[in-house]
């Protein structure tokens, strides 16, 4: 599988990205990598590239964007932070990636058992890590239920995966709020923005708008 080219990058569509990445999932899934040359990929890259997505993804060392999904060089630009959520910096990074670069799609991507939402469900605090949790807690108040506190904690893991889940969404909606560019180039058709989410148990990523 030859990189991404100019021409390759303009016939691209939001929803023709978005299956590139449910077909490379399922690979993923599968265990049947695409045959690509990733030395001949640095080749063909060297004078500039032609991502078709971008994805916000956790830092966990489980969920690499261009593994489970099945990319390559110059395929995708990766945005790694803990929580997998949003800031100034990330949102320029992203307005860069679609307004300047051609992606056609955004997606975010959490995923089960995550630590850092742990850390946010069970009100962690050291060093800037508490600073950082704190961008997450909005999404563990979302979650209503269970109302009993006990259960409100890292221990329930069904809990933990339903604050990801509404991370994802509030994290959308952030970037809709907060990035005008990003938010019209959606209206116009442009690009498409999306949600996800990971089980690091199957491989599997479930997308959702």
């Amino acid at each position: 599988m030859k990189a991404h080219t100019k021409e390759t990058q303009s016939t691209m569509t939001p929803q023709k990205a978005l299956n590139f990445l449910k077909e490379g999932n399922q690979r993923f899934q599968d265990n049947l990598k695409a045959n690509r040359n990733l030395l001949e990929q640095v080749n063909d890259t060297r004078d500039g590239q032609f991502p078709f997505a971008t994805i916000l993804s956790c830092i966990d060392s489980r969920v690499s964007a261009e593994l489970v999904f099945d990319q390559g060089l110059g395929d995708v630009f990766s945005v790694r932070i803990a929580g997998n959520f949003v800031n100034e910096d990330i949102l320029g990074s992203m307005e860069f990636a679609c307004k300047l670069a051609g992606t056609k799609l955004i997606v975010v991507l959490g995923h089960t058992s995550c630590g850092a939402v742990k850390g946010a469900c069970d009100h962690a605090e050291m060093g800037n890590l508490t600073a950082l949790l704190s961008k997450i807690k909005p999404a563990v108040k979302a979650v209503t239920e269970p109302k009993d506190e006990s259960l409100r904690n890292s221990k329930n893991l069904d809990f933990v995966d339903e604050v990801s889940k509404k991370n994802v969404k509030l994290t959308i909606d952030r970037i809709h709020a907060e990035s005008p560019i990003l938010s019209d180039m959606e209206q116009n058709d442009e690009i498409k923005i999306v949600g996800a989410m990971y089980d690091i148990s199957t491989g599997a990523v479930d997308f959702y708008n």
